[in-house]
């Protein structure tokens, strides 16, 4: 095990050359990033989970209460064992042979079958009631930190000249503010990526998934070895479209049509404005060629720099959705009542994977893809508006 952490954490590799590990020690006069401070992390998530269960369950569902949401779900299918164990064993979505083969056996229509089975996969959806809790939180959360990292970096002299990030690194100290910048933010993406597995689930689990991953990644990576100047910038800029995102979602359950479509397009602005012109401009700008002009590259300056145009890749596959949401509301010759939300279930991942359940075509008669309603929409990740809903993100 010795021989295997002296290999994971070669000087050669995640220092500047001619720099070691013992240079980076905290001393009285300075304070610097240290492997072990990362620990902190999992008991926060920890704890900002449980500070989530208590936010939706005594803020939020009673502001959605007043808000006139209501607690009640989708309407519940009779019980009937023969038709439960075919939905639960064998198909969500019978055939018309299958339900032929029901209909004899029950001594039931077709068409009673067929509102039985989507009443059925109508119970597995979560309430609007849910989805609204999850938004405000990740609303407030959003908010906060957003907040909290604006005033932080107008303090810095990093953020009006980037080349700051890079003179005189590594040797550049730890301040109080920014550890509980950086460590908060990673215990929230921690928990982000464990309660996934128990949120709303959606189409996109595995792109978020991979989304949640990578940003742990870069906030790990730049922390370790010090490139948290960069790293503060860059969390920043991902929060700025994640507040409208979150805030587009409860105005669309809220059937503030207006105001969620308002929302959208400022949410889709800022999105593209920042991941796709300022992200590679300003950040990716300063990460390859100014820290290569002021440090030079070594191994670990690859692999960071990597990660960040992985994250630039993602940036752009849920931007093109944006646009595709955005070309076909415009398409459709409605400008003046532009809903931006209500699009066919298809177009964006970020729907969850049961509302499209209800879409599907009927064996017995084929349905037209119908633009989804204000309840079922914009059901987003660190989630983004897709179809239903709005696009974490990081």
């Amino acid at each position: 095990m010795s021989g295997i952490l002296a290999w994971f954490w070669n000087e050669r590799f995640w220092l500047p050359h001619n720099v070691t590990w013992a240079d980076l020690k905290n001393t009285d006069e300075a304070t610097f990033p240290q492997a072990e401070d990362l620990y902190l992390a999992f008991p926060l998530a920890f704890c900002i989970f449980m500070i989530r269960l208590v936010f939706e369950r005594f803020i939020a569902r009673p502001c959605a209460l007043g808000l006139k949401i209501q607690a009640n779900g989708p309407q519940k299918a009779q019980h009937n064992a023969i038709l439960e164990k075919v939905f639960t064993a064998i198909t969500k979505h019978p055939d018309e042979k299958r339900l032929e083969g029901l209909s004899k056996q029950l001594d039931w229509d077709v068409r009673t079958i067929q509102r039985w089975f989507r009443q059925r996969r109508n119970q597995e959806k979560p309430s609007t009631l849910s989805k609204f809790c999850e938004s405000m939180w990740r609303f407030t959360f959003y908010l906060y930190i957003f907040t909290y990292g604006v005033r932080f970096l107008k303090k810095t002299s990093w953020l009006w000249d980037t080349r700051d990030c890079w003179y005189n690194y590594p040797y550049q100290t730890l301040t109080t503010e920014l550890h509980y910048y950086y460590i908060v933010e990673l215990a929230f993406y921690w928990s982000l990526m464990f309660s996934q597995f128990t949120d709303i689930k959606r189409k996109d689990f595995l792109i978020m998934f991979l989304h949640h991953l990578v940003t742990i990644s870069l906030i790990t990576f730049s922390y370790v070895n010090n490139m948290v100047r960069v790293g503060t910038l860059v969390m920043c800029l991902h929060d700025a479209s994640d507040v409208l995102l979150e805030a587009a979602k409860m105005a669309n359950y809220l059937k503030w049509q207006r105001l969620c479509d308002l929302l959208f397009v400022m949410f889709g602005l800022v999105f593209i404005s920042t991941r796709l012109a300022v992200f590679p401009v300003w950040i990716l700008k300063t990460t390859v060629f100014e820290s290569w002009d002021i440090v030079g590259p070594y191994p670990s300056w690859w692999v960071f720099n990597l990660l960040l145009f992985l994250l630039h890749v993602l940036h752009c596959f849920w931007s093109y959705f944006i646009i595709k949401i955005a070309c076909k509301a415009i398409s459709k010759g409605k400008v003046g009542k532009w809903n931006p939300l209500h699009v066919s279930n298809d177009d964006r991942s970020d729907i969850e994977s049961s509302s499209d359940e209800e879409d599907a075509p009927s064996p017995t008669k084929k349905t037209h893809n119908t633009a989804t309603n204000g309840t079922n929409g914009a059901n987003g990740t660190n989630g983004y508006l897709t179809g239903t809903t709005c696009p974490d993100e990081h």
